[in-house]
């Protein structure tokens, strides 16, 4: 018999899966859109007043500007509205890639224009109007920086600072790239590595040889910590192949005494508090690209105003007209070049690549350390800081329903939403 149940943990069984940051970010792009409306009606009307073109020229390109932060405030009042509708079997929470995915079209469309424009003065240089052209680019350049410092306090994504770090011990420690400090212990049985694991799983302990030549079981070690008020709790470990890992989780705070007994006897560590943050992973799965790719907008703008005013400066003093078509060149690769990176990210996300391995490898850990299998495995990103998974399992326990495995699963960060199908093993 197979039974079946879905679960969204966190967020009930409405699948709202939106970033944590949504509404604060929709409100500073919606506040960037009334900076550029106001600035191109300013140049327009100015423009128009004083006969200025380049001024009417400038502040139509400030109206792109407007209409593309309005591709991300859009998708953000549209995800959040219709985030409990049903119709979207996964929630809104995905949208906002879309509208990043746009977004990147429309600056690699942006950075064609520029590039096009540049050869064209390249071949046929236009007489340059220094002293209106200058004091528009700075103009652009401010408006910039303003939308930049409206959009920079989100754009990277909700980030976790969790403290955890290892200070003073016997031995020796490094820094590990996977955000792990690492305890080196070295006595008669030999060398041995030991260190707090918690990327994308609770915080657990992990032990492994730096020798081939020395061996331990997961009966040959365990470690105690002794916290500042006393409390001692003893973790024993589970050989998974390569390192042991030890079967319960490291609550925090991550300030203790580690005694690790070990075949040659114990050996006394110091873990202390610190911070630090994840990698790319976690970035992968809790960037909001709605927010990127506005900020992207504005920056690629400030890069090409800072890039034109070198330009009209150098052409003006020297007389190197050609400065100002090769700024324009640069710019548009570097704008091509974000464009691209944006449109990586987002097409990932849309075509439901697995972004987060260390996940699914947690998920099947998890799942296999109560002695089932997993016979299928989906995990995939269903909105900023949200993940997904669709899993079967093989069990020989007939007791264990999906609700067993939901609860085991329940520790893994950053898991809002399992489905689970359970194959029992045939009984007589």
């Amino acid at each position: 018999m197979t039974n079946f149940e879905d679960a969204a943990f966190g967020a009930g069984h409405d699948h709202i899966f939106l970033g944590a940051a949504h509404e604060d970010n929709e409100r500073r792009t919606w506040m960037v859109i009334a900076l550029c409306s106001a600035m191109m009606l300013i140049e327009i009307v100015g423009g128009s007043f004083f006969g200025s073109l380049a001024l009417i020229a400038d502040g139509l390109h400030m109206s792109t500007h407007a209409g593309a932060m309005l591709i991300a405030a859009l998708a953000y009042t549209y995800a959040r509205r219709h985030a409990a509708d049903n119709r979207f079997v996964f929630g809104t929470g995905k949208l906002g890639d879309l509208a990043g995915f746009t977004s990147a079209i429309v600056l690699a469309m942006i950075a064609l224009l520029i590039g096009y424009e540049a050869v064209s003065r390249f071949l046929s240089p236009v007489p340059i109007h220094f002293d209106q052209a200058i004091p528009i680019a700075v103009l652009g350049l401010l408006v910039n920086l303003a939308s930049v410092w409206l959009l920079s306090g989100n754009h990277h994504g909700h980030s976790h600072d969790h403290g955890h770090g290892h200070g003073h011990g016997h031995g020796h420690q490094e820094e590990h790239h996977h955000e792990e400090e690492v305890y080196r212990i070295v006595g008669s049985a030999g060398v041995f590595a030991l260190s707090v694991f918690e990327d994308g799983v609770p915080p657990v302990f992990r032990i492994r040889s730096e020798a081939t030549s020395s061996k331990l079981g997961a009966r040959d070690v365990s470690v105690t910590t002794i916290r500042p008020d006393g409390a001692h709790q003893t973790f024993a470990f589970v050989d998974r192949g390569g390192y042991l890992e030890s079967t319960d989780d490291i609550p925090e705070p991550h300030a203790f005494r580690a005694i690790v007994r070990l075949p040659d006897g114990e050996h006394e560590l110091e873990f202390e508090e610190h911070e630090h943050r994840h990698g790319d992973v976690h970035a992968s799965t809790h960037r909001d690209h709605n927010i990127r790719s506005a900020y992207i907008h504005v920056i690629a703008d400030a890069a090409v105003s800072v890039l034109a005013i070198i330009g009209l400066l150098l052409a003006r003093a020297f007389g190197w007209v050609w400065m100002d078509p090769l700024a324009g060149i640069i710019g548009a690769l570097v704008i091509a070049n974000w464009s691209w990176g944006l449109m990586r990210d987002t097409g990932r996300i849309l075509l439901d690549m697995n972004l987060d391995t260390r996940m699914a490898d947690s998920v099947r850990q998890v799942i296999e350390d109560n002695g089932d299998t997993v016979l299928d495995l989906h995990v995939w990103r269903v909105g900023p800081g949200h993940m997904s998974a669709i899993v079967s399992v093989f069990t020989g326990q007939a007791q264990r329903t999906p609700g067993f495995y939901h609860s085991a699963l329940k520790r893994l960060k950053g898991l809002s939403h399992v489905t689970v199908e359970v194959h029992p093993a045939r009984t007589a």
